[in-house]
């Protein structure tokens, strides 16, 4: 019907032709991302462009031609629609669009969107979505029908273009090869195949994370803690995991950093000693190297090797109960919190947490440390303040299990806080002096010597503040499990080993269950230390701290 009531319009055949390649060449750059939306994106020549118009030219109107529109105008709305989850997700969340990961996530925004604007508006946001899509569908068959609607007399000429046609997929394939890293271009096409690669990258992310999917989902299926009794039993007051930014092996084996932080491990060791606390420390290999630290959380919590975007994934999708699932059927109230958090974050519904403090629900009133939301003293504080100094559920013992992430010796590492009395940090402006010292990122990332000098600063301060949290707490600790997310960048570290440190702060009794996990008795791991992947440690501390170990499980 639109092709007819369209080509009904009474437009000069030079002009229809003109229109619908703008319809083609419109979709064709639409983009997936913000930055991307410019006016100049529009100057960008599709290498998809003369392959669909010499090729539809070549076919003609005929039933062939009929069946080739169809496909390909559904291939072009898919991708249409791939793009915009992109844009949506890139503005949203920072990150592309995962095809089969993220459909859980569409549920969890339209109950977001329900929430801020009512049902309502909701339902006429979907269906003016639905509309919209059916409008560009509907201008993207006329297009395709006007130039499939050129005459072209001799079956030589039609060849000619169909050759043309096929010559012209082969430059488009070319790019996108060369753009992807398959291969090395003698030169550069005169355009770029962007809509093309859009759907081969997600195509590829859909069936790697598919098969991660099935691998995953299979390892969820037979997980003996799933479903266990008497989890945690060994286990008498709250848990906090902390993941300690770009905190690597370097800190130990790299004289620029050792030195420094080896001292501070070994005057809190002296100090927690003192105050009758006993310490365990040793190496795992993380998933990633130089940032991602999501990554490494992901892979923690669900005893899954997770070491990319696809994996990640598939791993929220698999209904595999991470360590903190675990933690609530065994009676704790499980919280994750996160300064470095500012978007929303609807994939921590599928992890387990209770609560989830991000930047937003901590309460800092203080200035940024750049890219860094707040200092690692004020996160501490602020947990403190809005989980463990707050009346626990009514029956009065529930425990805490916490997974705290830093953020100070997050790059740029500029400037460096520094530690203050714990009972003067208020909401945070007692920083503020901090915040505004020293020169700004721009100036100090021009000399490599300099930022390596910060990030020593950087991690000095991190550990500082780990330490001085658990000589706050010596009188009634709660069992601390810290750890590196990952190796800094190796231009930074010096050292491109996936090792990063893992040391247990807590009460003897506690501590000594970890005794088969290859660690160090105090701060400082030994340099032969065994080196344990990240992916172990959920099912090690399953099962160090529970009596009853299920058949199969790792204790």
């Amino acid at each position: 019907m639109a092709d007819e009531t369209l080509s009904a319009l009474p437009i000069r055949p030079a002009l229809r032709l003109i229109l619908a390649t703008l319809v083609l060449h419109i979709l064709l750059v639409q983009p997936n991302h913000p930055a991307a939306m410019t006016w100049g994106a529009l100057g960008l020549f599709p290498l998809e462009l003369p392959v669909i118009v010499l090729g539809l030219v070549a076919l003609g109107d005929g039933r062939a031609g009929q069946l080739v529109r169809g496909a390909l105008v559904a291939v072009l709305m898919l991708i249409a629609v791939l793009k915009a989850a992109d844009f949506a997700m890139f503005t949203a969340l920072a990150r592309g669009f995962n095809p089969v990961a993220d459909l859980a996530l569409i549920e969890a925004g339209m109950r977001l969107l329900v929430g801020a604007i009512g049902p309502v508006l909701t339902g006429l946001v979907g269906l003016g979505a639905l509309l919209a899509v059916a409008g560009v569908a509907a201008a993207l068959w006329w297009a395709t029908g006007v130039w499939a609607g050129v005459r072209v007399a001799r079956p030589l000429a039609r060849g000619g273009l169909a050759i043309a046609a096929v010559l012209s997929a082969g430059v488009a394939t070319a790019e996108i090869g060369g753009t992807m890293g398959r291969w090395t271009l003698p030169a550069a096409p005169p355009g770029a195949a962007f809509t093309a690669r859009v759907g081969v990258e997600r195509w590829q992310m859909a069936r790697a994370t598919l098969a991660d999917l099935r691998a995953f989902e299979a390892a969820a299926a037979a997980d003996p803690w799933s479903g266990a009794v008497g989890l945690f039993d060994q286990i008498d007051r709250d848990v906090i995991v902390v993941f300690v930014e770009s905190y690597g092996r370097t800190s130990m084996d790299t004289a620029l950093y050792a030195d420094l932080h080896r001292a501070t491990l070994q005057a809190g060791e002296a100090d927690l000693t003192a105050r009758g606390l006993a310490m365990a420390s040793g190496f795992v290999a993380s998933p990633t190297r130089g940032g991602q630290s999501w990554l490494a959380h992901a892979t923690f919590a669900n005893g899954l090797w997770v070491d990319g975007q696809t994996r990640y994934g598939a791993a929220l999708a698999s209904g595999r109960q991470t360590l903190f699932h675990l933690a609530q059927d065994a009676g704790f109230h499980t919280a994750a919190v996160m300064p470095q958090i500012t978007l929303d974050w609807p994939e921590s519904g599928l992890m387990g947490f209770d609560t989830v403090l991000a930047a937003a629900d901590l309460g800092y009133g203080g200035m940024n440390f750049n890219w860094v939301t707040m200092p690692d003293q004020f996160t501490f504080a602020a947990m403190d303040r809005l989980l463990r100094d707050r009346p626990r559920d009514r029956s009065g013992d529930r425990h805490l299990f916490i997974q705290i992430a830093t953020g100070s010796s997050h790059a740029p590492w500029v400037p460096v806080p520094e530690m203050v009395d714990w009972d003067a940090i208020g909401d945070g402006r007692i920083f503020d002096a901090m915040a505004q010292a020293g020169d700004p990122p721009d100036v100090v990332w021009r000399d490599r010597d300099r930022v390596r000098a910060q990030y020593r600063l950087a991690v000095d301060y991190a550990l500082q503040n780990v330490l001085s949290y658990a000589t706050r707490h010596a009188e009634d600790p709660p069992l601390m499990i810290v750890l590196g997310d990952h190796q800094a960048a190796g231009f930074i570290a010096l050292d491109d080993r996936r090792d990063v440190p893992i040391h247990v702060i807590g009460p003897a009794h506690l501590v000594a269950l970890t005794d088969g996990w290859g660690l160090s008795p105090g701060l400082i791991p030994r340099p032969d230390a065994p080196v344990t992947g990240m992916d172990r440690l959920r099912d090690m501390i399953l099962g160090s701290f529970t009596t009853t170990v299920p058949p199969g499980a790792e204790s």
